[in-house]
């Protein structure tokens, strides 16, 4: 079993991780997909002295922690996502000594380093799997998720794979399946095994120890499965919930029994206990909820319990409507109890919300319209890399795909690589400033005129005007911790407050391209002038233009 250590000492954590153990409520995280970064060693794949590099540009943004998707060592089927050590940096990335020395130029600059967890299962390739698949009867022999073909030769259950066919793989050795939710070289952890329990919370306790600030936790919800390997029942496509491709068939299915499982709530505890041994860390998990989202995120999050906050795809997906985003924010404060939710617009997963909401729209205006709505929800807000540019999704030819999700349901399921390409540093480089190699994946030509040094230039770039917004957030605790409470507005418009102590501010933006005019009876608005918008106020009425927004104290 996984204890506390012998002494009952709390870790010693620098002096600046523990001012304020609640650092994480309303923070700002900057997601940083490594591979597509910076590369520093010129072999067209980004790296962790790539992020170190760039750490005074990051810092630049006004944002409160990193977040870094896997670099640990691999076989990068799922680049990164099936992990064979948990515990060293794979050569591609660098050294330990390299993810050292970033972590220490980060905390120098005041912000926190946050990484994945990936333990909802590991890759083939990873000792644990290749001693467990030996035979039936080694010592982890059950730390993976093994079951008897049916008698006619098929899989176990009915339980699909994410990413296309059955989520069982034969292994001719064991003579048995193995279960696996993602890529066949993914296999599933089997949680039902404490022993399994006590390896990856080890896991997470070295990078505790090494400083990290908390942790990313991948696919949270997946961690056990059915003990009693009963076969999810059907879903009817007039139940498919929004986040659901009805490309894939693994959207038929009510995933009642290969996720979701109620052990996963004891097991969430402790990780909290081993999470609460080091002051300041925190974490946050991705919710794969098929329509539970609320449900989920209360019960994970419940505080002082489990995890710290949470965030799901409700977001995610290409419904933006200003009807849709308040009765999904709504719906989430409304029910969500004493837990803390996370909001994000893109990520590494999800087509770059440029495309999905801001497709034949000004991204100038667009995407720092974005960024203060999300910015401004109750719940802390992750931005993507690229986001802060108003990146779009970049076109990736077939034939130079990466990713295996995308090459399987090509051509109505392109895959990820299109919000994975690399970041644009400089417009006249050949690889964007990128790499002086090839790139893994192609940098997009239209990102080129969007490349940080040209935006460096123009004090109205969607950068200057997100790093503008993100340092007036910062004197406005409402914002970060308050209530919040949606107000009535007409058309395609989101107006809501935010109040904490003594403070209320009123947050109103308009989604639409047409000018907006609110009447908020009652209300004695003072114009908080946050820069790069210039919604106005009459007494008690907001002009706003297109793509537009303003923020004003509620004078009491």
């Amino acid at each position: 079993m996984f204890e506390e250590a012998e002494t009952g000492q709390e870790a010693v954590m620098p002096e600046k991780m523990i001012q304020d153990p609640d650092w994480w409520r309303g923070a700002v995280i900057y997601q940083i997909y490594p591979r597509s970064f910076n590369d520093t060693n010129g072999d067209g794949i980004g790296d962790l002295n790539g992020v170190t590099e760039q750490m005074d540009y990051i810092a630049s943004l006004g944002v409160d922690a990193i977040w870094l998707s896997p670099f640990f060592t691999s076989p990068m089927d799922d680049f990164g996502y099936d992990i064979s050590d948990y515990e060293d940096v794979d050569p591609m990335f660098g050294t330990l000594a390299d993810f050292d020395r970033m972590t220490a130029e980060a905390h120098k600059r005041g912000l926190k380093v946050m990484i994945d967890l990936v333990i909802s299962h590991t890759s083939d390739q990873h000792p644990w799997f290749k001693e467990s698949q030996s035979s039936k009867d080694n010592a982890k022999a059950d730390w993976f998720v093994w079951a008897d073909a049916k008698p006619d030769g098929t899989p176990p259950t009915n339980w699909l794979s994410i990413f296309g066919g059955s989520a069982w793989e034969w292994d001719s050795r064991r003579r048995q399946f193995y279960m696996h939710n993602f890529l066949a070289s993914q296999p599933d952890l089997n949680f039902h095994n404490e022993d399994v329990q006590d390896a990856v919370l080890k896991a997470a306790e070295f990078w505790l120890d090494r400083g990290v600030d908390g942790f990313r936790l991948d696919t949270v919800n997946f961690y056990f499965h059915d003990a009693k390997l009963r076969d999810n029942p059907p879903l009817s496509f007039s139940e498919l919930p929004s986040t659901v491709d009805p490309s894939n068939p693994y959207g038929f299915q009510n995933h009642l029994y290969d996720k979701t499982q109620p052990e996963n709530l004891v097991f969430l505890e402790k990780l909290r206990k081993l999470l609460d041994r080091y002051p300041g860390t925190t974490s946050v998990g991705e919710i794969g909820a098929d329509g539970q989202a609320v449900e989920l995120t209360a019960s994970y999050t419940e505080a002082d319990k489990r995890i710290h906050m949470a965030y799901s795809f409700d977001l995610l997906t290409p419904q933006h409507s200003a009807g849709y985003i308040r009765r999904i924010v709504e719906d989430m404060n409304a029910g969500i109890g004493s837990g803390w939710a996370s909001w994000a617009l893109s990520n590494h997963d999800v087509k770059r919300v440029g495309s999905r909401w801001g497709e034949d729209l000004d991204l100038k205006k667009f995407a720092p319209l974005g960024t203060a709505l999300c910015a401004t929800l109750r719940g802390t807000p992750c931005v993507y890399q690229g986001e802060e540019l108003g990146l779009t999704q970049a076109e990736v030819p077939f034939e130079k795909l990466q990713d295996p999700y995308g090459i399987r349901f090509w051509p109505e399921y392109k895959g990820r690589d299109g919000c994975r390409t690399p970041m644009p540093w400089i417009k006249d480089n050949a690889h964007a400033g990128f790499s002086d190699a090839e790139p893994w994946l192609p940098v997009a030509p239209e990102h080129r005129e969007q490349a940080v040094a040209e935006q460096e230039k123009d004090a109205t770039s969607a950068l200057n005007r997100n790093r503008a917004f993100y340092a007036w957030r910062q004197d406005h605790a409402p914002l970060k911790k308050g209530d919040m409470t949606f107000l009535e507005s007409p058309g395609e418009t989101i107006v809501f407050t935010r109040h904490h102590g003594d403070e209320t501010v009123l947050c109103a933006f308009n989604l639409g391209q047409a000018p907006e005019t609110i009447t908020l009876s009652g209300l004695s608005l003072e114009n908080l002038n946050c820069p790069g918008f210039s919604g106005t106020i009459d007494g008690d009425t907001i002009i706003l233009n297109g793509l537009d927004a303003t923020f004003a104290k509620v004078i009491a």
